[in-house]
């Protein structure tokens, strides 16, 4: 069957969005549709690859309600997605390319977002966030947006497939395509060509950009069984690699790029698919990752191995070790939370933990993770008896964060996580907040699965306090005479953490901020010019610095009321300032009014 194409764009786009199809007529409306509404300017560039499930005729009616836009290439069927793919690449025009597969989805704004960080910053690859529905989705290299990351210093090459923004001109200038021999694998080579040329690197990880999803019926390639068998996976690996090697000369970022294949390709072949296999697979696994070994792994990879693929790579002669090594991963952590207080400026943890199937363990701590810094990570040692482990962790140790909480089981050199507080004690309620120096620290459970995490510093939960007004008066300079009190947690704050006092108009949303005096004992004083403000109708704020993002508190006017409302003129102008108290909690507000001669006497007329 001739290849034939139908619809065309003579302008170049921004973004050509490549699609390789083979029957998928179930999924394309989707996957069409949100390229379509995509707001940018864009082509899209469909590889029909010899569908005989209707998908072919779809694709055409699209083309013909879309001529500006849907270019579609029909073709014999190539047997796998490189092909397709690099046919595409022959007839994109857009500054950009973006591969999407017909199963898959993109979000509303995806391109948009991607584009516009790309032309800001001049990007070759733009990342973006990747989510699964039915499938495992890479999470290390989304954990914040970054106009530009380093290879050597990032987690973004342990992302390989092909679902990412790149810049066509780079891909001609190095003529980067995808392996057209490969069944599976086949974007791994194009994307670490791709990373290996890349310039600049971005990553968009507050939007889900791309939507990664599961056939129910099981039919696309990844889906198929054998389709990540080990011995295939391993001797496809080995062209990337040898790619990579070719184009970054040794060193810590070789080093560091070669650490991703083996713990992501050759040592995880030791594991659940080692058990998988019969003993005579095992010794062909085992053999290849030896080989890899012997060819790649330098001193530099070496050192940069955890302590489980250290076992395994001194094991590589032993199968019978290395598949004791492959049971103790595979052992589910059985955990449990049984205790969780404070113990004076400690949080005390006590839970138990061990792994199944196993009689012992070489110990227990609880490991804590910052939820935006891949990097950022404590280990606190348990003290174990009688099979329960206990803890205390210092959030002063802890940098301004949310920090998710890991119990770490570990035997023979083999180390084991499972998130900790999902299964506890019933009826465990989370510990108050509290306060350590100014920073204030909230243990909290996940509104998902429950699992334990601390805030330091009040980044995703509300900052429990209070602010109250003891005493106030009108002083010189129409000011307003403020005396008060702040706890947060229930206890006093110290002088550093106060920032100021915010006024807040509530129509406009401007503000005004005024200087405050810290006391000791949590008490301050402020003298906001309350007659300088601008006509409306004030809020009160008091702005305190907790060790995160500022933290505004109402200020509650409580049992000591507010001053009468004060008038004088200035020159032909009549200012009226009135507090008052809100209904309900009763706080603190001001109405701000400026009245001329002949504004009163319209009011008196009416």
């Amino acid at each position: 069957m001739a290849d034939t194409t139908t619809g065309c764009d003579e302008d170049a786009a921004d973004v050509s969005v490549i699609i390789p199809a083979h029957n998928c007529r179930t999924y394309l409306d989707r996957c069409l549709t949100s390229a379509l509404i995509q707001r940018v300017k864009k082509e899209i560039v469909v590889i029909d690859d010899g569908s005989d499930d209707g998908s072919a005729e779809l694709l055409d009616l699209y083309a013909t309600y879309h001529r500006s836009i849907v270019k579609v290439v029909h073709q014999p069927c190539s047997g796998g997605a490189g092909k397709p793919r690099n046919v595409g690449l022959e007839h994109a025009t857009g500054r950009y390319v973006f591969f999407c597969d017909a199963d898959d989805y993109l979000g509303a704004e995806a391109l948009e977002r991607m584009v516009a960080m790309a032309d800001r910053n001049g990007s070759d690859i733009v990342l973006g966030r990747i989510v699964g529905h039915g499938r495992r989705a890479p999470v290390s290299m989304f954990q914040r947006s970054a106009d530009r990351v380093e290879l050597g210093e990032s987690a973004v090459y342990n992302s390989l497939s092909c679902f990412k923004l790149f810049r066509r001109e780079m891909l001609e200038r190095h003529t980067i395509r995808f392996a057209e021999d490969q069944l599976i694998g086949e974007d791994i080579q194009f994307s670490v060509h791709a990373y290996c040329h890349a310039e600049t690197i971005s990553v968009v990880a507050d939007y889900d950009c791309y939507h990664l999803t599961a056939r129910p019926d099981g039919s696309s390639i990844m889906q198929q069984p054998g389709s990540r068998d080990p011995i295939s996976w391993l001797t496809m690996i080995r062209a990337p690699i040898e790619l990579m090697t070719r184009h970054i000369e040794p060193g810590p970022l070789r080093d560091h790029l070669l650490r991703r294949h083996f713990r992501l390709d050759a040592f995880a072949q030791l594991g659940a698919p080692f058990l998988e296999a019969d003993d005579v697979r095992r010794k062909d696994i085992a053999a290849e990752v030896a080989a890899l070994c012997d060819e790649y792994l330098t001193p530099g990879v070496a050192e940069r191995l955890n302590s489980t693929d250290r076992q395994r790579l001194a094991a590589l002669g032993d199968i019978e070790r290395l598949l004791r090594l492959a049971d103790i991963e595979s052992a589910t952590v059985l955990r449990r939370l049984t205790g969780l207080r404070w113990e004076a400026e400690r949080l005390l943890v006590t839970g138990t933990a061990r792994l199944e199937g196993m009689r012992d363990n070489d110990g227990v701590s609880v490991v804590l993770r910052a939820r935006h810094d891949p990097a950022g990570e404590q280990v606190v040692p348990a003290e174990c008896e009688g099979g329960e482990f206990t803890v205390r962790i210092d959030p002063a140790q802890l940098a301004s964060g949310v920090w998710d909480a890991y119990v770490a089981v570990e035997l023979e050199g083999v180390t084991r996580l499972g998130r900790l507080g999902a299964n506890r004690e019933g009826g465990m309620g989370r510990p108050s907040p509290r306060l350590i120096g100014n920073v204030v620290a909230l243990p909290y459970f996940t509104r998902d699965n429950g699992n334990l995490s601390l805030d330091v510093g009040g980044h995703v939960l509300a900052v429990p306090g209070s602010v109250r007004i003891t005493r106030t008066r009108w002083g010189l300079g129409h000011r307003l005479l403020l005396d008060g009190e702040i706890t947060v947690g229930g206890s006093a704050v110290e002088a550093g953490a106060v920032r100021g006092l915010v006024w807040k108009e509530r129509r406009t949303g401007s503000e005004r901020t005024e200087r405050v005096t810290a006391l000791p004992g949590g008490a301050f004083a402020a003298r906001p010019a309350v007659g300088r403000f601008a006509p409306g109708t004030w809020d009160a704020y008091l702005e305190l610095e907790l060790g995160g993002p500022p933290a505004r508190f109402r200020i509650e006017t409580g049992a000591v009321g507010v001053p009468a409302a004060r008038r004088w003129w200035r020159g032909a102008v009549l200012r009226s300032v009135r507090p008052y108290a809100t209904s309900g909690r009763g706080r603190l507000s001001t109405v701000v009014r400026k009245l001329t001669p002949r504004a009163i006497i319209r009011r008196i007329l009416r």
